[in-house]
């Protein structure tokens, strides 16, 4: 090789080597990899009308829905239903639906995909329940005295995951 040869072939490995680096396609997919609140016409796409639990279907309150993209076609949704028709027994632990399409962790415990029930307790616990209404994960949820306009029902995004919230108590969720 001559010097202009070898010159050129610096030149064209050293361009290649920073595009590869510096490339805007790496840079996204790097981005979308966070955990995001899904909001608007996607939120709506996702969440069910209604949902079946221990052998009943009730509809979804679509005001208090959330859900949260965890990584690419990772999600997390939830949702409050109409609890009127159920006993007094399943309303006192079941608000809601939660269905995850990956394996979550939620304040560090595992839990696998599926589709779920969740409570919030006054004792400062979240429970998730099969759709049978068995107990599956029980976590300590943390009460933030902060939260300017607490709500039934709010996901959002922290530095450690996502914020899940039933009005000032929450837990953390991040992919497992």
């Amino acid at each position: 090789m001559n010097r202009w040869q070898k010159h050129v072939f610096v030149t064209v490995t050293f361009l290649a080597l920073v595009g590869s680096i510096a490339s805007p396609i790496n840079f996204a997919a790097l981005v979308q990899d966070k955990p995001a609140v899904v909001t608007g016409a996607d939120l709506t796409r996702l969440v069910p009308s209604s949902y079946y639990f221990k052998g009943q279907s009730a509809p979804t309150q679509m005001r208090n829905t959330a859900a949260a993209k965890l990584g690419p076609e990772r999600f997390v949704i939830v949702g409050l239903v109409d609890t009127s028709g159920y006993s007094a027994e399943v309303r006192a632990k079941y608000e809601g639906f939660f269905i995850t399409d990956s394996p979550i962790k939620i304040n560090g415990e595992s839990l696998p995909t599926g589709a779920y029930g969740f409570g919030f307790s006054n004792d400062g616990k979240m429970r998730v329940m099969d759709i049978a209404g068995n107990d599956v994960l029980s976590v300590s949820s943390t009460n933030d005295k902060d939260l300017r306009r607490p709500r039934p029902l709010l996901m959002t995004t922290s530095e450690q995951g996502i914020r899940f919230y039933s009005r000032r108590d929450y837990v953390v969720i991040t992919a497992n």
